[in-house]
């Protein structure tokens, strides 16, 4: 099908868990050559710590990830990591490795298969990455959304990403993850 639409290249890339409609995987590459100007709108943006200091200048928040820590440009003399990513202020907040761990996130844009929502309180198995082995949370609606709680924290909850809520082997639904820690 890539073929027929005319991705010559994408036909010929092997199975990957990378993005899928990025040949090279290379999304940084891929955004600068398909979005005019971005690398002008959202170059200098601030790389801040937890507590709001600025530690430096980045490239711009679409080029980097939540628990990133190679190719920061930036250097401490001991690992950091992405822990906050905020778009309206083209700000990357970063820190220790145990700043990624929280304990809760907001999940919207819910698609229910098992089910028509769920009832506060229920107990499911929670992946928030691909190769994920999930973990055991709390479901509690919010907000039009889902509020889940894990019962031990989780590291790395990256907002846009999918979270998935098993029962068992059987998949009850998913939706797209918010924010973490409300």
């Amino acid at each position: 099908m890539a073929f027929d639409y005319g991705y010559p290249e994408l036909a010929k890339k092997s199975e990957s868990y990378e993005i899928c409609f990025v040949p090279d995987n290379d999304y940084r590459g891929f955004l600068k050559r398909n979005v005019e100007g971005l690398e002008e709108r959202v170059d200098g943006g601030n790389f801040i710590d937890k507590n709001g200091n600025i530690l430096g200048k980045h490239k711009g928040y679409p080029f980097y990830t939540i628990g990133q820590r190679k190719g920061l440009d930036i250097a401490f003399g001991r690992p950091v990591f992405v822990t906050k990513i905020d778009p309206d202020t083209n700000t990357v907040v970063l820190g220790d490795e145990e700043d990624l761990q929280q304990s809760e996130m907001i999940v919207a844009k819910m698609n229910w298969l098992k089910y028509d929502g769920v009832e506060d309180g229920k107990e499911v198995f929670t992946k928030i990455r691909y190769k994920d082995k999930g973990a055991l949370s709390n479901l509690y609606n919010a907000d039009g959304g889902i509020r889940v709680r894990f019962y031990e924290n989780v590291k790395s909850i990256a907002p846009g990403q999918s979270a998935v809520f098993y029962e068992g082997d059987d998949v009850i639904g998913g939706g797209v993850i918010q924010r973490s820690k409300l």
